[in-house]
């Protein structure tokens, strides 16, 4: 947004539709960056969630069939050493889960402090701007009442 100097004036001129335009972008961009935030939280819980639910699944599972082949006399040796691996491998890849579901809402986290910063950073200049014009109108009506500065 420019202001512009009135002649033989300190005065300065503002649009009005461009200063209602910026105001009306900050208010619908900061609260949709505020739902998208809780958004990826809720989709972090749920992940998480979903990850836990899964890798307790694969665990007991795991289990099960350990206990199963261990039950079995002639294969006790064999049962025992394999269901550890399957053990092993269950939460394996429940850290795995884990691992990829952090770094997916991390990510989003991620992209929302960009959005954000950059959302801050245009109301930082919008402000500054208005500060700037406000102080020029202050300076125009001191020198139109012939006040000094």
């Amino acid at each position: 947004m420019q202001a512009k100097a009135m002649p033989l004036s300190s005065s300065v001129l503002v649009n009005r539709d461009e200063l209602l335009d910026l105001v009306k972008e900050m208010r619908i961009l900061v609260p949709d960056e505020i739902k998208q935030a809780r958004f990826v939280v809720r989709d972090r819980e749920e992940l998480l969630a979903k990850a836990r639910v899964r890798a307790e699944e694969i665990v007991e599972t795991a289990r099960a069939e350990q206990a199963q082949l261990t039950s079995e006399e002639s294969v006790v040796a064999a049962a025992h050493d394999e269901a550890g691996r399957i053990v092993a491998d269950a939460e394996d890849q429940a850290h795995r889960v884990r691992r990829e579901a952090d770094d997916y809402v991390d990510s989003r986290l991620e992209q929302l402090e960009s959005v954000l910063r950059r959302a801050s950073e245009s109301m930082k200049q919008a402000d500054e701007s208005l500060e700037s014009t406000v102080g020029q109108v202050s300076r125009g009506r001191r020198h139109i009442r012939g006040e000094e500065e």
